[in-house]
């Protein structure tokens, strides 16, 4: 009996396992107390089938839910946003959207932004993905593969050479008419509007044996970098100023020059052979400039010259060998060679040619120069007539074929001993270029990242009374322009801008309409975007990029062929050509005004006074109806019309009808009475004015000013 009982109490107790407890399952609902045996019945009744587990307790295991993997992306401390889009396999859209409603400053937020480790970390976490450090690769410090000039020469090595002389002074003063006289040719009537637009080198032998290197340098205002090139590679500046028109802007340009680079000054007083020359006048002028003539008690020699006539120009070479004496001008023939480019161009025949003063050395054909990020295996030597020559002495200069790139203007030029040093020397300088203007980049974005960081932070303490949901409105609102426009999508605004590729004949030229852009200060106007400049005629490729840009190309002293002019032509891209440079200018403002939208101007075509009001009947309407009486000029019904009491301006609009007497008119003139109504419903008051005027657009014109 015992062992039953304990049976019964095991077959219970297993019968309750089984069961699930309803009322735990359901708490809500309220179940009858059963009799006991209620769970013995359900649990026989159960149907004991193969597989069944025989009273043993079953469990129903939950279906698992597959998490699915976060995105791994690889990070470094600092990454610009197209490295950090690129690494999330998404868009830079994508990557400024994430970090919306931060204090990232998301308006000048470029693709070659560098973010910080804290902003990428935000962006990769709010784009739903994880982060991990990206393996750190040792970078070996480069070694420094840059070239310097030799030591000093040992002063027995010296020989003499022709002194470097820069004519200097302004515009149309007569400095190239001097330089022609001096070499009996006629390089004056050969410049484009009689002015010199880029430097030009010479050699002249003068009567009595000596050699003298002239550098003519251009006197017009735009010319300015090159003015202060010629002054740095020169030993004596021979300073032309007009008899007749005194010391001017580039006169004083190019005595500061002169004193920068510490060279000495000769004056040649020019156009003394005009009656209303007055030498006096220009050496007392001078003085106020630091510029002492001989004869007021200084130590500048001052020549009285006419370059025109050819008057004291022997005595004005022989001031200059005078002092080249005094100076002492030596060079070491030996070594290698050292110079300064004072010019470059592309030509067709050559390629690219430079200008070039040597300084040291002998420079022969096969010579391996180095001038900035440019070499040079030496093919031609051409002197200053155009003839080749096979070598070059210091002082002298020269033209310089087989550059494999065209160098900047005043670069040093270095030799070297071989093609592998050339290119190791121009690897290393353009990495350092690189270095340089990252560090620059760099620093730039760290100063706008911090002003951007202390104005978000001001902004946050402005908000700081409201509420998180209150300061999420407010932040919302401010941003929504934003999330309407995403940064792939705003250069598609409609702000005014022009797009300019320029191409010179010379370096220098291209220097100098550059320099002149960068005194553009009209962009709230009109941007003004430089796509491209170079040296050289026009190409395909500059018609291609000024397709893509929609952009004017504007070419000075260069050509375009027949198919080029076609091409433009077909893909209606304006070329612009000029050989004088303030033309060049002049058609660039014209340009950028036509961009602007016209202005429009008040024209005042007559004025009337309200004598008498009454309301007429049209139709079913009452309409109110002034008596006028012109007071000045005529009322005519196709203009625009306004009606004023006292200061304040009631209406603005056109005239339904205009009425003299009982006939419709056109026109009504002065001391003439009318009737006229309104487009729009308006009460007149006696003594009312109406005026009638005409908008007249009228073109605007650009704000910059170049300074000439």
């Amino acid at each position: 009996m015992k062992r039953m009982a304990v049976l019964i109490r095991q077959a219970l107790s297993a019968s309750r396992r089984d069961i699930p407890n309803i009322a735990a399952v359901c708490p809500s609902t309220a179940w009858a107390r059963m009799p006991p045996y209620a769970h013995h019945a359900r649990y026989l009744a159960v149907k004991q089938g193969r597989g069944h587990n025989n009273g043993r307790r079953t469990s129903v295991k939950p279906l698992k839910v597959e998490k699915k993997e976060k995105q791994e992306v690889e990070i470094k401390q600092s990454m610009t946003v197209s490295e950090l889009a690129q690494a999330m396999n998404k868009d830079i859209d994508h990557v400024c959207e994430a970090l919306l409603n931060t204090s990232v400053d998301l308006e000048h937020l470029e693709p070659n932004t560098m973010l910080g480790e804290k902003w990428i970390k935000e962006a990769v976490k709010r784009c739903g993905m994880k982060y991990k450090w990206a393996k750190i690769v040792e970078t070996k410090v480069r070694e420094n593969k840059d070239i310097q000039r030799q030591p000093p020469p040992d002063l027995a090595r010296l020989v003499n050479r022709p002194p470097v002389v820069t004519i200097m002074g302004h515009v149309d003063h007569g400095k190239t008419t001097l330089l022609d006289s001096l070499r009996k040719s006629q390089i004056a009537a050969q410049e484009a509007g009689g002015i010199t637009q880029h430097i030009g080198a010479f050699l002249v032998q003068l009567p009595s044996g000596e050699m003298i290197t002239f550098l003519d340098t251009p006197g017009h205002a735009a010319f300015s970098a090159m003015r202060a090139r010629g002054a740095l590679i020169t030993d004596i500046i021979i300073l032309v100023v007009a008899a007749d028109d005194g010391v001017m802007n580039q006169t004083i340009e190019s005595i500061q020059h002169a004193k920068k680079a510490k060279v000495p000054i000769i004056v040649a007083v020019n156009k003394c052979d005009k009656p209303q020359a007055d030498p006096k006048k220009v050496k007392h002028d001078l003085l106020a400039h630091d510029v002492v003539c001989e004869e007021l008690g200084g130590d500048v020699q001052a020549i009285h010259i006419s370059a025109l006539q050819g008057e004291n120009l022997l005595e004005l070479a022989e001031a200059i060998v005078a002092l080249a004496e005094v100076l002492e001008l030596k060079a070491d023939p030996l070594g290698l060679t050292e110079g300064t480019v004072i010019e470059s161009r592309t030509d067709k025949g050559k390629g690219p040619v430079t200008t070039a003063i040597i300084q040291r050395g002998i420079l022969k054909k096969g010579c391996i120069l180095v001038a900035g990020k440019a070499w040079a295996k030496v093919r031609l030597l051409f002197d200053v007539n155009n003839q080749a020559v096979a070598k070059v002495g210091p002082g002298t200069p020269v033209e310089i074929v087989g550059w494999k790139e065209l160098p900047s203007v005043g670069e040093e030029i270095l030799e070297v001993e071989s093609e592998q040093r050339a290119r190791e020397v121009v690897e290393w300088r353009t990495y350092m270029e690189e270095q340089n203007k990252l560090m620059e980049d760099q620093r730039v974005i760290v100063a706008n990242q911090m002003q951007h960081q202390e104005s978000y932070k001001k902004e946050r303490e402005r908000l700081a009374h409201l509420s998180w949901k209150q300061r999420k409105a407010v932040l919302y609102q401010a941003n929504k322009h934003r999330m309407a426009c995403r940064p792939s999508e705003r250069a598609e605004t409609e702000e005014l801008s022009l797009s300019l590729i320029v191409k010179g004949d010379v370096e220098g030229s291209v220097e100098a309409i550059l320099n002149i852009l960068e005194s553009y200060d009209a962009d709230e106007q009109c941007q003004l975007n430089i796509v491209h400049f170079g040296v050289g005629d026009i190409s395909e490729n500059d018609i291609n990029l000024a397709e893509t840009f929609s952009g004017t190309i504007y070419g000075f002293n260069v050509a375009a062929n027949k198919s080029i002019q076609d091409i433009a032509a077909k893909k209606q891209i304006p070329l612009k050509m000029h050989r004088v440079i303030y033309h060049l200018i002049d058609d660039l403002k014209e340009e950028l005004g036509s961009k602007l939208p016209p202005t429009t101007e008040e024209k005042i075509i007559g004025e009337a006074s309200v004598l008498a009001t009454f309301d007429v009947t049209v139709g079913k309407k009452k309409v109110p109806v002034a008596g006028c009486r012109i007071q000045k000029g005529q009322l005519d019904k196709k203009m625009k019309f306004r009606l004023t009491r006292g200061e304040e301006i009631i209406w603005e609009g056109s005239l339904t009808a205009l009425k003299h007497h009982k006939d419709d008119v056109q026109i009504v003139k002065t001391g003439m009475e009318c009737g006229l109504s309104l487009d729009k419903v308006i009460e007149f008051n006696v003594g009312d004015e109406i005026i009638c005027y005409e908008e007249i657009e009228k073109p605007q014109r650009i704000s910059w000013d170049p300074g000439f």
